[in-house]
């Protein structure tokens, strides 16, 4: 029986999850159809959901706390981050999972890192600042308000609000989880006080995709190590999707590999 699935999210129309989940199907034989969803108003998340009689789905910005909140249980690394990526449908009930995390960890594992800034607070920073911590890496977070810090301080982090910042450390590496520069020219904090950050760092990893965003333009220039979010977005993608056909034969390594060839 043909199965559905979909990706939520405003905007979605950039999104090339489609794309590899449907060439994945393709090419594992399996009878499913992937598409994207533009959503306006995330409380209407699991009612959309149910009425398109969908399998299960893929959340991103900006509902992926709300897909937390909505879910009927949620499973893994997703309770201690308060944010889902994934949902899975078993019966009536609709499971919710964080894939970002892993997915992003397996990105820079490599690395030789210690500790870490994070631009941003968002769904996203929840799901990389806990990956982090569940490994021993030192991690602070930066964003312009206040009021998202809250969820890091509990969780013990140390926070800052850009415009009250001044970095008496240096970072491994810098993390952008903000949307600046996904459809704009914005930075996720000052010019000045990110090449200042630039200098002491190593890295630099931008969670957008497909584009050189002005943060990851600065990075280069301060001769970081930088990497986008395609790589992330093929290895969350491919857990998700192991996730969705629940078959053991079916590992996220393979589908991995299948997404990478139409990368």
């Amino acid at each position: 029986m043909l199965q559905f699935f979909a990706l939520y999210g405003n905007p979605v129309a950039h999104s090339l999850s489609p794309l590899l989940h449907n060439y994945a199907f393709r090419q594992l034989g399996i009878d499913a159809l992937y598409g994207r969803i533009l959503l306006h108003n995330g409380t209407q998340l699991y009612e959309n959901f149910k009425a398109h009689h969908l399998s299960g789905a893929n959340i991103t910005v900006p509902f992926k706390e709300e897909a937390f909140r909505q879910s009927d249980e949620v499973r893994g690394i997703a309770k201690d981050i308060g944010a889902c990526n994934t949902w899975v449908r078993e019966g009536g009930q609709i499971i919710g999972y964080n894939t970002d995390a892993q997915g992003f960890y397996d990105c820079i594992k490599d690395y030789k890192i210690t500790n870490a800034l994070i631009l941003g607070a968002g769904g996203s920073a929840k799901a990389v600042a806990m990956i982090l911590k569940a490994h021993n890496i030192r991690t602070t977070l930066l964003n312009r308000s206040i009021e998202k810090l809250h969820f890091f301080r509990q969780k013990g982090f140390e926070c800052f609000v850009s415009s009250d910042f001044s970095p008496t450390q240096n970072y491994d590496i810098i993390i952008n989880t903000t949307s600046a520069g996904l459809n704009n020219h914005l930075l996720p904090c000052s010019e000045a006080l990110l090449r200042h950050l630039c200098k002491g760092a190593l890295y630099a990893f931008e969670l957008i995709y497909g584009k050189q965003t002005p943060f990851l333009h600065i990075a280069k220039q301060c001769g970081l190590i930088c990497a986008d979010g395609g790589q992330m977005l093929i290895n969350q993608a491919a857990l998700a999707f192991a996730l969705f056909c629940d078959d053991k034969d079916i590992k996220s390594e393979r589908v991995a590999k299948l997404m990478r060839e139409i990368w």
